[in-house]
This record gives structure tokens, C-alpha cells and sequence, in this order.
């Protein structure tokens, strides 16, 4: 099926499903898994109205955690603080520009998207960021995409600009 229209459909789709539930599901998961508990430094998003509320993981005193900023093309990973503002995209970044130069002390990356399949391909918004950033080979953490189980597809026509996660957690 083709990227948009799965992009489509699945926008529409999760507007209906009850993220708050999934996002508990999703958390009690995370809190048993081996990537998370052996992880020091953990990459997460900020969420937007309808994707995986991963927040409440930073009472994980334990853990570094990390949010990206848009600039230009490309993400910046930027240590999570609460000086906090709504970016281009109304996504909620960092404002400090203090970053993470040294990539590969990142040991876990939870990742957003808009559908995933069965092969490790997954659909985010479009513009290339994550796909990007897990091109730079100093990025070698565990990609893992969380993720509502109504949005996993049976097939993405990924393309050689796409990179796979490692795995996904649904609810």
C-alpha cells in the first residue's frame, strides 16, 4: 500500500482509538524490558495529541533522557529539560541549545510513527528526521517504535532511504 495513503488512514484511525490506555499498556512493557532497565541514556519524543505518551518514564531518576529538536534537516538530540516550546511543527522541543555531540552514548531510541509492519519498515510523518538520524553510523542505539496495534500494517513499500527499527511494542 502506498506511504500517503496508509499515512492517511492511519491519522484518521488512531483519532478514534483511546491513546490513554495504550500509552499505560505501552509503559508497563517498557518498565519489564531488557533495552529500557539496562539503558542509561534513553532517547523518547514529546508526544503529540494522538501518539504513545512515554513521559511519565522519566521518574526513571536511574536514566538520562534525551527529546529531538528539529533544525533544518536534521534532529538534534538534546538532553530532556523542562524549558520546553512548541516548535514549527507544534511539537515540543528543547529551547536550550545544548546536544548531544556524541551519538552513540545513546543506548535506547523510542521512536513515534504512523504505522509499522512486520518487517521492521515504519511510516512517520514524512519528512526524513528519523531516518537521518539513524543514518549517521555514530547512532547505534535500539530503535523501537511504540505504537497503537490498529497501526501496524501488513506491508510498507519501504524504500532505500528508510531504515528499520530493531522493534516495536504495541499496546
Amino acid at each position: 500500500m502506498d506511504k500517503n495513503l496508509i499515512r492517511t488512514n492511519n491519522k484518521l484511525l488512531r483519532k478514534q482509538l483511546n491513546i490513554k490506555k495504550a500509552s499505560d499498556i505501552i509503559l508497563s512493557k517498557i518498565c519489564s524490558l531488557k533495552e529500557f532497565l539496562d539503558a542509561k541514556n534513553v532517547l523518547i519524543f514529546y508526544p503529540l495529541k494522538y501518539e504513545i505518551n512515554l513521559l511519565p518514564l522519566l521518574e526513571f531518576k536511574d536514566k538520562n533522557f534525551y527529546l529531538p529538536k528539529v533544525e533544518g534537516d536534521n534532529l538534534l538530540i538534546c538532553p530532556y529539560s523542562n524549558n520546553l516550546k512548541k516548535s514549527s511543527f507544534n511539537v515540543m522541543e528543547p529551547v536550550d541549545n545544548i546536544f548531544c555531540k556524541n551519538l552513540s552514548i545513546i543506548d535506547t531510541a523510542f521512536i513515534p510513527a504512523l504505522a509499522v509492519d512486520k518487517n521492521m519498515n515504519r511510516i512517520g510523518y514524512g519528512k526524513g528526521y528519523y531516518d537521518r538520524l539513524f543514518s549517521d553510523t555514530s547512532f547505534k542505539a535500539k530503535k523501537i517504535v511504540v505504537i497503537n496495534k490498529e497501526l501496524v500494517v501488513d506491508n510498507i513499500n519501504a524504500n532505500i532511504f528508510d531504515k528499520k527499527i530493531d522493534f516495536y511494542i504495541t499496546d
